[in-house]
């Protein structure tokens, strides 16, 4: 996906990741890990896509969250891809919470 990247310390974090169940330590080692801004970016870009899978309209969503169009555009269509990472997630944090 990054040209001019390695891929192996994500892949690495992923696995990682996945192999945790304790949603708190994660929590924590994202803190950890990511700038506050960092934080806030990746929390509002949750945010925007299960409510765009909510049926939200982009225009409402960038009104309340105070997005661009451009970015809400970009996690629709992410959200729309065939075998979507993003649809997934959002499917196994509902299985979650049942």
């Amino acid at each position: 996906m990054y040209e001019d990247v390695d891929p192996a310390p994500l892949n690495e974090l992923s696995k990682a990741l996945a192999r945790e169940d304790n949603p708190e330590l994660i929590k924590g080692f994202l803190e950890s890990l990511l700038t506050e801004n960092e934080v806030i970016d990746i929390s509002s870009r949750w945010t925007l896509v299960r409510l765009i899978e909510r049926g939200m309209s982009q225009r409402t969503i960038s009104r309340e969250l105070g997005l661009s169009l451009c970015k809400i555009t970009r996690g629709s269509r992410e959200l729309k891809k065939e075998d979507s990472p993003f649809a997934h997630m959002i499917k196994l944090y509902q299985e979650s919470i049942k």
